[in-house]
């Protein structure tokens, strides 16, 4: 949706920028879907070559695990990405009950729930026979932690939780209202939901998020959110900012 669609209210604000001469590339919650992350991942490839620009970065809202059938292939995209671009990876609140089970296995009846039960057969771990068991835990967070290769172990430990640029903040979930962008609690950002959405007042930047499924992406005067829940709907979405511009590929 073109800012010409939004609200009088919207239009009359100055609108938001990245920096000059940047461009963001930000792709919403992928859970598991390789295929589709795969095809994002070309689109930007193609639009990169057909629009050159000095200085490009891809953004990925976190939330990359879980629920579709891929949680394996997709990091391994991702931190091949990384490699070749310049990409930022932030955290979803998936990423943080894995990293958590990697530690404390009592967690991992919670996160088998959030669909975390996908992310231990795409790396041929098998789910524990009883859920709530403390040894059966133990020895599915044991193995999980073999089966996790060193890469993918950095990556999870080291995603950022949230990112600044020009007038756009970038977070999982979202910001808690009225506190400043640069002193907002991580669980914020990967969780909250309501108490942000709800908000209609100005956050300070315009806040890019994931984390709560849409139909199509929501464009508001001061959020953005591009989780089209890509696991089940087959929609994964790449917002593309540049300047006062912004589309969709």
């Amino acid at each position: 949706m073109p800012w010409g669609l939004m609200g009088a209210s919207a239009r009359k604000k100055t609108k938001p920028r990245t920096p000059v001469g940047e461009r963001i590339y930000a792709v919403g919650d992928i859970h598991g879907r390789a295929d589709l992350l795969l095809a994002v991942l070309r689109r930007i490839d193609d639009d990169l070559s057909a629009r050159p620009i000095g200085d490009s970065v891809q953004v990925f809202l976190g939330d990359y695990i879980d629920r579709g059938p891929n949680s394996r292939q997709v990091l391994d995209l991702l931190v091949d990405r990384q490699r070749q671009h310049k990409v930022l990876c932030l955290k979803g609140n998936h990423e943080a009950y894995a990293i958590q089970a990697l530690s404390e296995p009592s967690v991992l009846s919670e996160w088998l729930k959030m669909g975390g039960i996908a992310t231990l057969l795409s790396y041929g771990v098998k789910r524990p026979a009883r859920d709530d068991d403390p040894q059966a835990q133990r020895e599915t967070s044991a193995a999980l932690r073999r089966a996790l290769p060193e890469s993918h172990q950095h990556f999870l430990r080291h995603l950022a939780p949230s990112f600044s640029c020009g007038d756009y903040f970038f977070a999982h979930a979202g910001v808690r209202p009225e506190v400043p962008l640069q002193q907002q609690y991580e669980r914020d950002l990967l969780w909250i939901r309501d108490d942000f959405l709800l908000y209609e007042e100005d956050f300070g930047k315009v806040v890019v998020h994931g984390h709560t499924p849409a139909p199509e992406p929501d464009i508001r005067s001061n959020r953005i959110n591009i989780d089209t829940g890509a696991y089940a709907t087959g929609r994964l979405t790449c917002l593309v900012l540049e300047n006062d511009q912004m589309r969709f590929l």
